[in-house]
């Protein structure tokens, strides 16, 4: 468990989900509903559930293999600074992260493989994401600030 960097740490939901299918929307719309009185602009809330869901399908295809008895585990908690949503998958080694930018005429040529969009995207629609891992579990840690947020006209984050 990461130690609250900003105020009084406290876990607003954990839940869990098999590593089925279609499961990733049950997850992103548990999490949605947990952080709904949090105030979060709309545009904030569907990059969240985007992130959710795209670590969660991450975790069950690449961490737990879609075995239906591999749960991915899923923490939702929040300071009065920031919404960090922990999801983590029963997945063995090093925490799988390609820091590569994904670049569509490399992939397009073959020189990357059509794959490693998820990482990327998931880190697009946060403030930040932490990646760790040990000899039995990966987690991915989404976190947003709240503090000083607002939206840009075009729906991007704007200081």
């Amino acid at each position: 468990m990461t130690a609250p960097r900003n105020g009084s740490h406290r876990t607003l939901a954990e839940l869990s989900v098999p590593s089925e299918p279609g499961n990733e929307r049950r997850a992103m719309e548990a999490v949605a509903d947990t952080v709904e009185g949090l105030g979060l602009p709309g545009r904030t809330l569907e990059r969240l559930k985007t992130a959710v869901a795209e670590a969660t399908m991450n975790a069950m295809e690449h961490g737990n293999r879609y075995r239906e008895e591999a749960l991915v585990l899923i923490e939702v908690s929040a300071t009065d600074a920031e919404i960090s949503v922990r999801i983590t998958d029963e997945g063995a080694g090093p925490a799988a992260f390609d820091p590569e930018t994904p670049d569509l005429e490399a992939k397009l040529d073959g020189a990357q493989t059509p794959r490693g969009w998820g990482l990327f995207l998931i880190k697009s629609m946060v403030d930040e994401m932490n990646v760790t891992g040990d000899e039995r579990h990966h987690t991915v840690e989404l976190i947003l600030h709240l503090n000083g947020r607002k939206e840009a006209s075009d729906g991007r984050k704007a200081l």
